[in-house]
């Protein structure tokens, strides 16, 4: 009895410590986003785009930069994120967007959005009405609730 009481405790401390760490590193992680949140509000700006394409690549092969490969954490480079190739002026660029505002592009017109960089955060209008996701399905249990 008095072995598995110590290994109880012993237990408890470790997952006390890893609670502890966890939390401390959880509010480092906030701060960090708060900043880069910040940063992305202070250099935002609305321009008009011709959308030529979209659609969810590996960043690797998205065209974009080098820099943002390199820059990408390692745990997120094989995720695909959603990439707008669109027409700024006269030069064709490769945008990252919000999942939100990639969802409401329309593909091979204009739009007007918000950017910040080379990410789009927000779509304000579009030529020909912004394109609506389909409405989520109701799940199993959310149809026998009446």
């Amino acid at each position: 009895m008095n072995i598995l009481l110590t290994v109880l405790i012993v237990i408890l401390v470790i997952a006390l410590i890893a609670l502890v760490a966890l939390y401390f590193f959880g509010r480092k992680l906030e701060s960090k986003q708060l900043e880069q949140k910040d940063a992305l509000e202070a250099a935002k700006q609305t321009i008009s785009i011709l959308v030529i394409d979209k659609k969810r690549v590996k960043i690797k092969d998205s065209g974009l930069p080098d820099i943002v490969y390199q820059q990408t954490p390692w745990y997120l480079r094989r995720a695909k994120v959603p990439i707008v190739k669109a027409k700024i002026g006269p030069k064709i660029q490769v945008l990252m967007a919000e999942d939100k505002a990639f969802e409401q592009l329309p593909v091979k017109t204009e739009a007007k959005v918000v950017v910040s960089g080379i990410y789009i955060s927000e779509v304000k209008s579009a030529r020909g009405g912004l394109l609506t996701p389909p409405a989520k399905k109701k799940g199993l249990l959310s149809r026998f609730k009446k």
